[in-house]
């Protein structure tokens, strides 16, 4: 990714009291993040017997949380001796596998939002394309697009010997014409435009429940919701420092300018803070299964997804739009088992 990106100690730690917070940040992400992602997905893989469209897209947003989580330890491990110590082939693999994970959760979100976008202005239409066929090979595109889109990190990245002769993990440009470019390209294919076609889809949602006066339109997509808000929440600060600092390049800033420093500071905490956005999913989850994390215990996560099932007999039954749109509710308002009958993302066939 670009300069100082997804290192939490990418540039120098400049002594403990600033890289503790960095430490307690990803440690956090860390303990919570990790069993929580892993809980999903044996869940996903082990308990459920019908994999629906709405359990794939959970699915791989898991895998894609756990792949960065498991890049923590080698940055906890270069903030505690202040140095890298795995070398060019590590520096590089740990800032791919990040930047990878990072469009693979962005695109997923987006996808996230079309799908209800499809399902409340085309519901038969979206009842017909939503196959697990289907999902498999857009899941496979994304897959294969944040691999691409994350190659700039294999070019940039190198291990960086400091005056003080240790080691870091940093971005090398051969000019501030690449390093804009990188900068300014990361911003808008890792967030601005992802998150442009989200904010037109649930304008669109917004929009269409409002004209038809749905009952339960506060509850729709309530947990996809929270999933987007908790991404833009933990990344927009971050790519906002990326583009202010491709501005001051391209200006000609001074990078050990008392700005330059600040940005560099500023980044140094929202890069650990966006580990965070990789340990949250687990706890949305948690908080939207209200009653069934009470009822079904360890299978609250299966019983939250195989809910979708209904969502496509109900609109077979009532005949409308009406019972589409139905949610799960949110961490504050759980209810009982029976308002899952819908899901926050329309079912797939069987």
């Amino acid at each position: 990714m670009a300069t100082n990106t997804t290192s939490p100690a990418a540039s120098s730690p400049g002594g403990m009291s600033l890289s503790l917070l960095p430490i307690v940040l990803l440690s956090v992400a860390l303990a919570v993040g990790l069993p929580g992602n892993g809980f999903v997905v044996w869940s996903i893989l082990k308990r459920m017997q019908k994999r629906s469209v709405t359990a794939l897209l959970v699915l791989n947003l898991a895998l894609a949380d756990l792949a960065v989580l498991l890049t923590a330890p080698f940055f906890l491990h270069f903030l505690a001796r202040g140095t890298w110590s795995f070398r060019v082939t590590g520096c590089r693999l740990c800032h791919y596998v990040c930047g990878v994970s990072m469009y693979a959760s962005v695109l997923l979100i987006t996808i996230m939002s079309l799908d209800r976008s499809l399902a409340v202005a085309r519901p038969f239409v979206s009842q017909k394309v939503r196959t697990k066929a289907i999902a498999r090979w857009v899941l496979a595109g994304i897959w294969v697009l944040s691999f691409l889109l994350a190659t700039p990190v294999l070019v940039y990245r190198t291990v960086v010997k400091r005056s003080n002769r240790t080691l870091i993990c940093d971005s090398k440009y051969p000019s501030d014409g690449h390093k804009a470019f990188h900068l300014l390209f990361e911003a808008f294919t890792g967030f601005l435009l992802p998150f442009l076609a989200v904010v037109a889809s649930y304008s669109d949602i917004g929009r269409r429940l409002q004209a038809r006066r749905f009952r339960r339109s506060r509850r729709t997509g309530r947990l996809v919701a929270l999933i987007i808000v908790a991404f833009a929440a933990f990344w927009l600060p971050y790519h906002l420092v990326n583009l202010v600092e491709a501005g001051r390049t391209l200006a000609g800033g001074d990078k050990d300018s008392p700005a330059g420093q600040r940005l560099r500071l500023a980044r140094y905490v929202l890069i650990a803070l966006a580990f965070l956005s990789s340990s949250v999913n687990p706890v949305l989850y948690a908080c939207a299964g209200g009653g069934l994390l009470r009822s079904a215990g360890v299978g609250f996560v299966v019983k939250l997804l195989e809910a979708t099932g209904s969502e496509a007999s109900s609109t077979r039954r009532g005949g409308t739009l009406v019972q589409t749109p139905q949610a799960t509710p949110a961490c504050p308002e759980p209810g009982p088992t029976d308002s899952l009958t819908a899901s926050t993302l329309p079912e797939s066939s069987k």
